[in-house]
């Protein structure tokens, strides 16, 4: 009996703009998640669970990194075997408890829990959305496809951190602000289930016309071996473990030079906005420009601002910096995506992909444990620049070890 032939599928943005458009809205819920504890988790650890040590306040972003670094590996691997779907599915299956969890924890021990789960939510949907973005549109508009996912989700944590940030300002640090949790994982779940479809028939077409040479240690090589797959995954750790730094240390800071609940809200939402809108552009840029050259200036950038504010004092310097470290942030994420699918091979491309966001996500466990540390031991501002001198080493890197230019 002759095997049946797989249904030849149209690859490209203008041909799967609705699923596209799907996966958009969906990636803005998954990002509505984190949006969720943003601006007021820091601040609901000194307050509600009287805990006074740096270390343990962040511990909540220790394990959500850890927990989402191993999901996005795992699920990478997976994908390529059992489908792109299945993943988003159980991501959000995952997600159900956790507003519960942080809405009515009796102690700090149940946030932490509640952030292991998030990591893994994270770790599936966010992946899934992903790769099924790239599957969709082909090599010429990957660039702007990651800038458009990645820009829903980040203007999502954004607009959903200045949310929670007021309403525990109006009503109180819990439970209120946990309700639009349920809201998110219940518009996510149903859609991912009865809307996005599989695209691992894009994936089969593409690699039978692809060239990429296939990575034969996909682990090794994606982290370190190939240099252009290396410098772009030790640039990942890095800019998420600045990004952990600022999660769970400038609500803090701020809140120690005497800023309102409110005015942490607005400076801690515009860095994600901007993060967010900011990939609108720089998505599209990353199909036309040097990938090196901006994921070199854009690490450079967040080094600098960072330094910044180390002397910044008043709202408005702190909004000036946190617009710049959005920015930074949004030449370089969807430039990362880009260059890894560039340089993997399409039938290897969710595990590449995955390896590199293991490392990527990584950065929140190493920022959150080593920001805390020297918190604890030098204060606030020695953590914020130990920080910023690792992003512009990061930087170097890039410019040392990138071998090609796009």
């Amino acid at each position: 009996m002759d095997r049946e032939k797989p249904t030849k599928v149209a690859i490209g943005l203008r041909e799967n703009w609705g699923q596209f458009v799907i996966l958009i809205v969906i990636n803005a819920f998954v990002g509505g998640m984190v949006g969720l504890e943003r601006a007021i988790l820091p601040n609901l650890a000194e307050a509600n669970f009287h805990i006074a040590a740096k270390t343990a306040i962040l511990s909540f972003i220790l394990f959500f990194g850890l927990a989402k670094a191993l999901t996005n590996y795992l699920s990478g691997r997976l994908a390529d075997r059992l489908g792109r779907k299945k993943m988003l599915v159980a991501g959000w299956f995952i997600a159900i408890p956790i507003p519960f969890l942080l809405m009515y924890a009796p102690s700090w021990s149940w946030v932490v829990f509640a952030n292991i789960l998030l990591g893994i939510n994270q770790g599936l949907a966010w992946s899934s959305t992903v790769v099924m973005k790239i599957d969709l549109v082909g090599k010429r508009h990957r660039g702007l496809a990651m800038g458009l996912n990645e820009s829903a989700g980040y203007l999502a944590v954004g607009i959903v951190a200045f949310l929670s940030a007021w309403l525990a300002s109006e009503y109180g640090l819990h439970p209120y602000p946990f309700y639009l949790g349920i809201v998110f994982v219940v518009l996510g779940l149903l859609g991912s289930l009865l809307l996005v479809k599989d695209t691992i028939q894009h994936v089969q077409q593409e690699a039978q016309a692809g060239t990429q040479i296939r990575q034969k240690n996909i682990f090794w090589d994606t982290t370190w071996k190939n240099p252009n797959l290396g410098a772009v995954s030790q640039a990942g750790l890095v800019n998420n473990l600045n990004d952990g730094m600022v999660w769970g240390v400038f609500p803090i800071l701020l809140g120690n030079l005497g800023f309102s609940l409110e005015q942490i809200g607005q400076i801690v939402a515009i860095y994600p906005a901007v993060w967010g809108l900011g990939q609108l552009f720089t998505g599209k840029m990353a199909d036309h420009l040097p990938k090196k050259a901006m994921l070199f200036w854009g690490m450079l950038l967040q080094g600098i601002v960072l330094v910044g504010f180390l002397v910044a004092h008043n709202f408005w310097q702190f909004v000036v910096l946190s617009v710049l470290l959005g920015l930074g942030t949004a030449i370089v994420y969807p430039t990362f995506l880009a260059a890894i699918a560039d340089n993997a091979h399409p039938q290897q491309r969710a595990e590449s992909i995955g390896v590199f966001r293991l490392w990527r996500d990584l950065g929140y466990a190493i920022g959150a444990l080593l920001t805390g540390l020297i918190a604890d031991a030098l204060g606030l501002l020695w953590a914020v620049g130990s920080i910023a001198i690792l992003t512009i080493i990061s930087a170097a890197i890039i410019q040392i070890r990138m071998k090609t230019a796009k």
